[in-house]
């Protein structure tokens, strides 16, 4: 299986995607939250295919703002499975909805969804899925395995020899933060 550093670059899709966001961290709720929405809506699917309605989602989802798409209704939810521009799947818009509610209420209690993520980093993957299933609804280990590299709270995004890895590094997201506490621990025998 080719590595995303190695089929990504150039492509007209994947390319700015690969260079520009993936792996990169971000602590904003709505970018934060659009990651999930699209997680969730590309099983099943191509990441091409989620890549080329990403700006469909944005205008659907009024540009992920969780306040809103957590008081949609049955309105807007009849609205969003007639949107050809979307993936028409209900139980996954049903989810991207739910989900929205679910990140007001960690909003009010930790302040932010990053924050959230914060207090549980760093942790194996396995207990994320975990995590993830018990918060959220429509997130299984493939979902929330990409969306932890796609936003840095997993290693393994980027092959270190990758250019891109070097930009991400600059950036310092969670799982590197982690490796370097790692790192001084060992160095000063508290291990």
């Amino acid at each position: 299986m080719s590595h995303y550093c190695t089929t990504a670059p150039d492509h007209p899709w994947h390319g700015p995607y690969h260079d520009q966001v993936y792996g990169f961290p971000i602590r904003e709720d709505s970018q934060l939250f659009e990651r999930l929405v699209l997680e969730i809506n590309q099983a099943g699917l191509s990441w091409l295919t989620i890549l080329k309605k990403q700006a469909n989602f944005r205008r659907a989802f009024d540009q992920f703002d969780l306040d809103l798409v957590a008081a949609y209704g049955e309105k807007d939810r009849q609205r969003l499975l007639n949107d050809a521009g979307i993936i028409r799947n209900r139980l996954k818009i049903n989810a991207c909805i739910e989900n929205a509610r679910r990140l007001v209420e960690i909003r009010a209690s930790h302040g932010s969804f990053a924050a959230w993520l914060d207090q549980h980093h760093p942790q194996p993957k396995k207990d994320w899925v975990r995590l993830f299933k018990k918060t959220f609804l429509f997130t299984g280990g493939e979902i929330t395995g990409e969306f932890l590299l796609s936003t840095g709270y997993l290693q393994g995004a980027h092959h270190e020899n990758c250019p891109v890895f070097h930009e991400v590094s600059k950036h310092n997201p969670p799982w590197m933060q982690n490796t370097q506490q790692s790192i001084v621990k060992k160095e000063s025998g508290h291990d």
